[in-house]
């Protein structure tokens, strides 16, 4: 009855793993994607970011150097070498993902899509049935209505200026603007980060939140809270910023870290009856299917937890109940993530505010410390720490850590609070001497509120 069974929009995580797993289930699958395939992670989002993020880091790898006894000369940054080797890598994962899809298959279209109804999708001006039709277009930046605000850029431009400002503002409050403030402030740029509102990263542990802040002005990073840019004007080559309390600043670069919306406009999918929220999101059941039964959504698109492991973990859910005869919801609870700033920030689970709210009386555990790293050096920076433990059951319901390496860390811990660890059952775990790691599981002192 149908050309395929599945079609899928967007070459992105979550497209890409829908479509590549459907396939080997079984079913006739193509995917339509105008552009390169990866979607925002692999071209404008995680991959280079954390590549940008590893060459702002090497100026403190160089500083303290001399304290191991490194004899180093005089250190020099070349922004179109980054550029031009991120390119390389980004062109190679390019191929690896269009390699995966075509190895099991599935036929790529490359061209934009529109949903016409239920079963049929336009692609490059020709009709398409299918059984099932799979939204996964992802999101977009967004960028504050204000005037001037042309005269700065998003995420998606950031990866490709042609030269490194010497000073730049980065307006928002959230990880994709705490990372960006962190890669320029290490990259040498003179950084602003400005945000509306009264600490960083909302819905992140409030007090980790706060010694965040602290961290990355001490390295060097200005940063403006409660602070909201009013407009922007071209001065003399510069660009001057306006904040709606009068106060102004002149700077080389402004970076729009203000938010994402899903990418869902001129799909046609509600005049084939999709129902959308109001910011565009596809809404979805607990198994990624809208409102009408023949057509699914996943990542970004659907607006639920915005990160890339999730997007392929809802599209490998998706594989498994339209082709496998398994229905399986994605599960959303405990994800740990990742931001890539300087300190890194990582988490799992509840935050203390959270847990209260869910749990009522819990138990706080935490620690902050200098790295040995740091005992020949001169840096002040200090590893933070921190356990939200149910004060009646003892599992653990969250954990929190700034310092290096804490998404590498909390990837770990994640299975532990996935599996509904307790606290003696941390505390019986023998740490590995002498790491950072090793704090999670000899932090024994409870802390006050």
């Amino acid at each position: 009855m149908f050309d395929y069974d599945l079609i899928t929009i967007g070459g992105g995580s979550g497209g890409v793993r829908a479509s590549r797993v459907s396939a080997t289930c079984g079913a006739r699958v193509a995917i339509a994607e105008p552009g390169r395939f990866g979607g925002t992670c692999v071209n404008v989002g995680c991959i280079p970011k954390k590549l940008f993020a590893y060459a702002a880091h090497v100026r403190e790898e160089l500083e303290d150097a001399a304290s191991f006894g490194w004899i180093t000369g005089e250190a020099r940054f070349v922004w179109k070498t980054l550029l031009a080797n991120k390119d390389r890598e980004i062109a190679r994962l390019n191929g690896v993902y269009e390699r995966l899809l075509t190895s099991v298959g599935v036929e790529i279209l490359r061209s934009r899509a529109r949903v016409l109804d239920p079963h049929t999708v336009e692609i490059g001006g020709e009709r398409r049935t299918a059984k099932y039709i799979l939204v996964a277009t992802g999101s977009w930046p967004q960028v504050p209505a204000l005037p001037g605000s042309e005269l700065g850029f998003t995420s998606n431009e950031v990866f490709h200026l042609e030269r490194l400002p010497a000073r730049a503002l980065v307006v928002g409050g959230g990880y994709i603007a705490v990372e960006f403030a962190s890669i320029f402030n290490g990259l040498g740029v003179e950084t602003t980060l400005a945000y509306r509102g009264a600490r960083l990263l909302r819905g992140f542990d409030a007090e980790l939140c706060e010694r965040l802040a602290e961290e990355m002005g001490r390295k060097g990073v200005a940063i403006r809270l409660q602070s909201n840019p009013a407009r922007l004007d071209k001065e003399n080559g510069a660009l001057r910023i306006t904040y709606e309390n009068g106060s102004s600043q002149e700077v080389d670069a402004v970076l729009f870290a203000t938010g994402r919306k899903p990418n869902t406009a001129a799909l046609g999918l509600e005049s084939a009856g999709v129902k959308l929220a109001a910011d565009g999101a596809v809404i979805v059941d607990r198994y990624s299917k809208s409102s009408v039964d023949s057509i699914y959504a996943v990542g970004d698109a659907t607006n639920r937890l915005n990160l890339t492991p999730v997007a392929t973990a809802e599209g490998m859910a998706l594989a498994a109940t339209l082709f496998d005869g398994v229905p399986t919801a994605p599960d959303h609870e405990n994800v740990p993530t990742a931001i890539f700033s300087n300190p890194n920030f990582a988490k799992v689970g509840l935050s203390e505010p959270q847990a209260r709210e869910r749990y009522g009386a819990v138990d706080i555990y935490r620690t902050s410390f200098r790295a040995l790293k740091q005992a020949l050096g001169t840096s002040e920076e200090r590893i933070t720490m921190k356990l939200v433990v149910d004060a009646r059951t003892q599992r653990v319901l969250g954990a929190h850590m700034i310092g290096p390496d804490a998404g590498e860390i909390i990837q770990g811990i994640a299975i532990a609070v996935k599996m509904g660890a307790t606290k003696p059952q941390f505390d019986a775990t023998v740490g590995i001497h002498p790491t950072a790691a090793e704090e999670f599981v000899t932090m024994r002192e409870k802390k006050s509120r």
